[in-house]
């Protein structure tokens, strides 16, 4: 039974979602998304369920999130930021070679300057400091860990917890103090009219291209393999579904949930030990990300939140519908962060190589 398929149909994931682990999920998650919205907090049903369920986690509440539920929920997200693609978005393509360019740049330099902070002033061995700098890709970055000696696991996951947290609390109460664009609306009349077996030939299509991309390991396979396959067959007008605007609520919901489930046999003093630490090298990447993102509006004529967005060090998914929320781009937002992803991948285990090579390990 292999519980990391990007899709894991499998009976202990069906029964996890009538489970009461998962009951309580949800007990605590919509309260506080209603308290969030009742105090107008930017993404109100992200960070209540976020804060509520990390807390819960923390203090040793037994709560799971089901992948199966997960997944569902990220295929929804993926179709969503399909209503957003059009065919001008290949006329803008030829410009993001170079932002991603700029993409592999900033990966370089953050690995080589956050792991040297970490070595030097919290003293993690130079594996886990590099591992730890990564900005972003935590699950893949998890398993490359698992293969390397003298990594210590727990302060990965926790350096990247803890960023998450700080990235994905902060980021929405900055754009929603200083950005003054409004978010996209489907109106009723766009959603009313529509072929609901061009929304299951989507559907299919998507989790088709999914299964194959994950095949062959593919990381992100269900944001890009929805995308990819909603974006084509939009564009082409083989299929077109415009998602109603409440289906983010839900897609919210239970992506702050399950960030606040990955706390799940963390502590108190585990999380206290990495957060100063965490905070430091959160700031670093942040400020290489704005740096990033101005050299790129010098060469793409975007919304400068969009290309601050598309460089920030957060979770692709988590980042992904704060771009939908504020209107930013949501396709160029997750592309740059599938290529930051996969060049992660690449560069890691590259500087890891180089170093072992030179016997500094």
């Amino acid at each position: 039974m292999n519980n990391n398929q990007a899709i894991p149909f499998n009976k202990e994931n069906f029964k996890l979602i009538f489970s009461k682990e998962f009951a309580l999920v949800i007990i605590i998650s919509i309260p506080s998304a209603i308290v969030a919205e009742f105090f107008s907090i930017p993404l109100a049903w992200f960070l209540g369920p976020m804060l509520a369920t990390s807390i819960a986690s923390l203090f040793g509440l037994n709560i799971k999130m089901p992948k199966l539920v997960l997944s569902v929920t990220l295929i929804l997200l993926g179709l969503y930021i399909g209503n957003y693609i059009d065919k001008n978005l290949f006329s803008q393509m030829h410009q993001w070679a170079w932002t991603s360019v700029i993409m592999l740049i900033y990966i370089i330099i953050s690995v080589l300057i956050v792991s040297k902070y970490l070595q030097k002033f919290s003293k993690y061995e130079r594996k886990t400091s590099i591992f730890s700098a990564a900005p972003g890709a935590l699950g893949p970055l998890m398993i490359l860990a698992e293969n390397e000696k003298k990594t210590d696991l727990s302060q990965v996951a926790t350096s990247h917890l803890i960023r998450l947290i700080i990235i994905i609390t902060v980021f929405p109460f900055v754009v929603d103090s200083f950005y003054s664009g409004e978010n996209l609306k489907i109106t009723e009349e766009v959603t009313k009219n529509q072929n609901i077996i061009d929304l299951v030939f989507l559907t299919i299509s998507s989790i088709v291209l999914i299964l194959f991309l994950d095949k062959l390991k593919i990381p992100a396979a269900l944001l890009s393999g929805t995308l990819i396959a909603s974006g084509v067959l939009q564009i082409a007008e083989i299929a077109t579904y415009k998602l109603p605007e409440n289906i983010i609520d839900y897609c919210l919901l239970i992506l702050g949930s399950s960030v606040g489930c990955r706390f799940a046999n963390k502590t108190f003093s585990e999380i206290a030990r990495n957060t100063w630490h965490s905070f430091i090298a959160t700031f670093l990447l942040v400020i290489l990300g704005f740096i990033a993102a101005l050299a790129a509006s010098l060469i793409i004529d975007k919304n400068f939140f969009t290309l601050i967005l598309s460089y920030c060090p957060g979770g692709i998914y988590e980042v992904a519908v704060i771009a939908i929320f504020f209107n930013l781009d949501p396709e160029f937002v997750s592309f740059h962060h599938i290529i930051r992803l996969l060049m992660i991948l690449f560069i890691v285990p590259l500087i890891l190589k180089i170093i072992e090579k030179k016997s500094l390990i």
